[in-house]
């Protein structure tokens, strides 16, 4: 099991609530898989937040680049870091 710091951990539970970012780029990026980021969400998020979580992502194309839209070519909307 890899351990994260707290701001990993944050970054990656942030990137899976995500819509847009798919599963293969948290696991290019901090090298968990699909599983791996199911058991971190499980562990750090409480249970009820994990089930919602579960229900949006479960058979969501755009978590997973070979089911996604080849039109999607980003992994977030362009307004989600506006400047402040």
């Amino acid at each position: 099991m890899t351990v994260f710091s707290e701001s990993e951990e944050s970054r990656v539970i942030e990137m899976a609530w995500e819509d847009r970012t798919p599963f293969e780029a948290i696991k290019q990026e901090f090298g968990l898989d699909e599983q791996g980021v199911i058991k971190l969400m499980r562990n750090k998020m409480k249970a009820g937040s994990f089930k919602l979580w579960r229900r949006r992502v479960s058979g969501r194309k755009s978590k997973h680049l070979k089911l996604r839209s080849p039109e999607i070519s980003r992994a977030y909307c362009p307004t989600q870091y506006k400047q402040r």
